[in-house]
């Protein structure tokens, strides 16, 4: 063989093996023109008698296996596993196992596209309405066509499955498009008297009979789970009387033997046990703040006091969260009831805060709020009090059903798209003896739970609460709740104590660029500080700072207001210690600093590091510290989230949601969007995730110019259906040589005369804006649980008179990850840490790019090798974390 002709071969080969992902999805009966298109893989069959041919070319599934002139080839399977084919002599037993491997793992990726085919699902939402519900039944729609099912919308929640006819009507692809940045719920939802009846339900069988569904997602409240599950029980029998009565066949009996029944929890109390959130709460969280900080301005202004009353009739989660988020004076709710003298004390805490230069007061009442007698306490009754004892001007506002109203957060659009998919796959994946199960959130992971454990605990908190056991109530609520009640009790009604003799001295500072929440978390763990007797300073501009000595001592006035501030109120650089050891060891000795609270992004961690070697030079740095992640990026390892990205995510979604409403204007656009992130591809991910958007570029997942030419032939059998628009995100250094300006030409010239492109660089706006409630109540309770093992830490490594602390636990990083809440010493993260690309080795939020995808419609395999498993309400309870 000719040289030349070798290397021709040789490209090709290379270009091949990469055509497996981005591959766009035809429509049934189109002819396929392009060589990106994935083929259909062989029979298992064929697979296997091809491994023992290795004298001619041929394929494995999709990857073609070649001659001697191609010697080695590394092809990508998927971002989790590689295969290396050999194609020359005998396979050596390793290579045989990574291609068993490889047929295994692609075996069961193609089953997915392949579960739902014969099989239908209908998707519901039932009870009050929550934003991101249209999420989830967008989510539902898509991943069930993609698996080859047929999915039905039931408008009006149960009446329309008990009513049948142009209620019950086939989904379609399309038909969900642009209803994701929608409140409410588009397919509707009512209160069913008919289906609470045993003749109600034999209809809704009937018609899910006639249809042939026998797969079921409710998404609601405990209410509308409980009568799915009460459906489900009851099906066989109601399937018999139909036989009888001769409104459907033996046949039709035999193919609709069971049903299967998921749910998803839509409510924006966050009411139900065995979830950390339900679809809505965080964006009711939204509506809330954005209320209580527009009020905070008028009450600054003429001094008011202001009480607000928050949804919660059983439940007092919004206005707990409201309270630790806004830096509330008070909160009332049912699960927690004041003490008996709770009056003399309300007035005591609001004259405080006034004599301290506050110049307001916010009171906030779940509606539900009781005493400990059970008789409700009322906003109208809190107002008249301290209007009576203290002669304060104080208003009243209910907010009622705004809560509902609104867009939904960047959370609730990617938690509905997340549990959505999640109840396809334990629809599809159920038996006969498979109990209805609800999908939840634990920490960042989806889980699967049984339905009726969930609602009975849900019922003995209620039960409790009526019968005044309301330790038990909490208990019952979950540790995430508790500990948020024990953060607010510590910051609102415990006072910091006078004298500070015996205290530590712990400073705070922002490292890195600035994120939204930074504030929130300095006045926590500088208000937490003082709550246990220390003496708490603040550094300004970061290590620079702490070098220069820009260090002053912080009183609980000092950072009163700092919740709802966005940016750093401190001051922080990019600059590293290692240049300044000196300085800073002496302005350690100087202010007696004895613990470092360091809130940043990657230059926090990557000063930690700093600080770890210089303690063997430097004995005035044997001090122990903490780092609190801190970056839109969301790139710190050690933790899953970072306080900040929540924030950035909703403005990048902002953003996108008027840019898609300006392109559905215009018709035949697509624009281009760059994030930032550095290396790292979350926000370009989730907000691809949260905006719906058509294509992600992430570092983390190389593309070359054949995925994005499948991109753009992907938008161009678009613009041929009704959604004639386009969004691609890229994240700022995705690819070097694939810059925002090239792909906005690329997309220009190779879409004339079918659509137009525009590009969009949101830079620093990312940063800035007020903190999200996540955010806030994130880094609230990140400060104090930081305050709290530093106070410890200190304690252990006091000895001989002073501070010494050079084991590797004295210097961590606090973060989360999955379940919990985690201090992790910062010198066992090296090992998972890329440091050219400031980005973890690992990232979680990887796994939910296939579901980016999906969405977007493009035919990839999907890894259901890794779903949710059925677990048990108390099992999780036990290890759950207080996050």
């Amino acid at each position: 063989m000719h040289k030349d002709e070798f290397h021709l071969k040789f490209f090709m080969c290379v270009i091949q093996s990469r055509q497996l992902v981005r591959t766009p999805q035809r429509t049934a009966g189109e002819a396929s023109t392009s060589s990106m298109l994935i083929p259909k893989p062989p029979p298992k069959t064929d697979i296997l008698k091809s491994l023992d041919t290795m004298d001619d070319p041929d394929t494995v599934g999709s990857i073609p296996v070649f001659k001697t002139e191609c010697a080695e080839v590394e092809i990508q399977v998927s971002k989790r596993k590689r295969a290396v084919v050999k194609a020359r002599g005998d396979p050596t037993v390793e290579t045989m196992k990574q291609r068993e491997e490889w047929i295994m793992t692609h075996e069961e990726h193609h089953a997915a596209k392949t579960l739902g085919i014969g099989k239908a699902i209908a998707v519901l939402t039932s009870g009050g309405d929550a934003q991101g519900m249209n999420a989830a039944v967008r989510a539902v729609v898509r991943v069930g066509i993609f698996t080859g099912a047929r999915v039905f919308f039931v408008h009006e929640g149960y009446q329309g499955l008990v009513d049948g006819g142009d209620h019950i009507k086939e989904a379609t692809w399309e038909s969900v498009s642009m209803m994701l940045q929608l409140g409410g719920t588009v397919i509707g939802s009512a209160r069913c008297k008919d289906f609470r009846e045993r003749e109600g339900r034999l209809r809704a069988a009937y018609n899910l009979v006639k249809r042939g569904i026998t797969n079921l997602c409710v998404i609601g409240g405990d209410g509308s789970l409980t009568g799915a599950d009460t459906f489900r029980s009851e099906w066989s029998d109601l399937l018999s009387d139909l036989q009888k009565a001769g409104k459907i066949t033996d046949e039709e009996a035999t193919k609709s033997s069971y049903l299967n029944i998921v749910g998803l929890v839509g409510s924006i109390d966050n009411d139900f046990c065995g979830t950390d959130m339900t679809i809505g709460t965080d964006s009711a969280l939204h509506r809330i703040m954005e209320i209580v900080d527009a009020i905070t301005t008028t009450a600054q202004s003429h001094q008011r006091t202001f009480v607000l009353e928050v949804m919660g009739r059983h439940c007092g989660y919004l206005a707990l969260v409201t309270s630790l988020s806004c830096g509330a004076d008070w909160v009332f709710i049912p699960e927690c009831p004041p003490d008996d003298d709770w009056e003399e004390h309300l007035c005591r805490r609001l004259s405080e805060t006034r004599t301290r230069g506050s110049r307001l007061n916010i009171i906030i009442v779940a509606e539900g709020a009781i005493d400990k007698n059970g008789k409700p306490i009322t906003s109208e009754d809190i107002k008249n009090l301290v209007v009576k004892r203290l002669g304060y001007d104080t208003r009243v506002t209910v907010l009622g059903h705004v809560q509902r109203g609104g867009t939904p957060s960047a959370f609730d659009r990617i938690l509905g798209s997340r549990m959505g998919v999640e109840a396809v796959m334990a629809l599809l994946e159920g038996t006969p003896d498979t109990p209805a199960c609800v999908v939840s959130l634990s920490g960042n992971q989806a889980v699967r739970l049984p339905l009726m454990e969930c609602v009975q605990v849900t019922k003995d908190v209620t039960k409790a609460m009526d019968e005044k056991k309301f330790d038990e109530a909490l208990k019952l609520r979950g540790r995430s709740f508790m500990n948020n009640w024990e953060v607010y009790k510590l910051l609102a009604h415990v006072r910091p104590p006078v004298s500070k003799s015996g205290s530590h001295t712990v400073a705070v500072m922002n490292v890195g660029a600035p994120a939204a929440g930074m504030n929130a978390a300095v006045r926590s763990t500088v208000r937490i500080g003082l709550i246990q007797g220390n003496r708490v300073l603040v550094v300004h501009d970061g290590f620079e700072g702490l070098a220069k000595g820009q260090i002053e001592e912080a009183g609980w006035s000092y950072v009163g207001g700092w919740t709802g501030q966005g940016g750093s109120k401190l001051g922080t650089k990019r600059t590293l210690p290692k240049k300044s050891f000196e300085q800073i060891s002496a302005n350690i000795t100087k202010f007696n600093i004895q613990g470092l609270v360091i809130i940043g992004g990657f230059e926090a961690y990557t000063g930690g590091l700093e600080l770890m070697e210089g303690r063997k030079q430097f004995d005035e740095l044997c001090i122990p510290f903490v780092v609190i992640p801190a970056t839109v990026s969301n790139n710190v390892p050690g933790s899953d989230f970072s306080v900040g990205a929540d924030t950035a995510l909703n403005t990048i979604c902002t953003t996108c949601d008027r840019i898609k409403q300006s392109a559905a204007g215009t018709k035949r656009r697509v624009f281009i969007i760059e994030t930032m992130g550095g290396y790292c591809g979350y926000l370009a991910t989730m907000a691809g995730l949260a905006a719906g958007a058509d294509a992600a570029y992430i570092f983390e997942e190389p593309f070359t110019i054949r995925d994005l030419q499948a991109n753009v032939e992907h938008l161009v059998q678009k613009m041929k259906t009704t959604v004639k628009r386009g969004l691609v995100l890229r994240n700022e250094k995705c690819n070097e040589n694939y810059t925002t300006d090239f792909i906005f030409n690329l997309y220009s010239e190779e879409g004339k005369g079918i659509f137009d492109s525009r590009k969009n660089v949101l830079g620093h706006m990312q940063q800035g804006g007020s903190p999200t409630p996540f955010d806030r109540n994130f880094a609230t309770k990140m400060g104090a649980k930081a305050m709290n093992w530093m106070s410890g830490k200190i304690k252990e490594s006091y000895r001989n008179g002073r501070i010494f602390a050079n084991t590797p636990d004295s210097g961590c990083v606090l973060g989360m990850r999955k379940r919990a809440l985690v201090f992790q010493p910062v010198a066992e993260l090296k090992d998972q840490t890329d440091f050219e690309h400031r980005i973890p080795k690992e990232q979680w939020w990887l796994k939910l790019r296939p579901i980016l995808k999906i969405l977007a419609k493009y035919e990839i395999d999907l890894d259901t090798s890794d779903h949710a498993h059925l677990e048990h309400i108390t099992r999780k309870r036990s290890g759950e974390a207080a996050v």
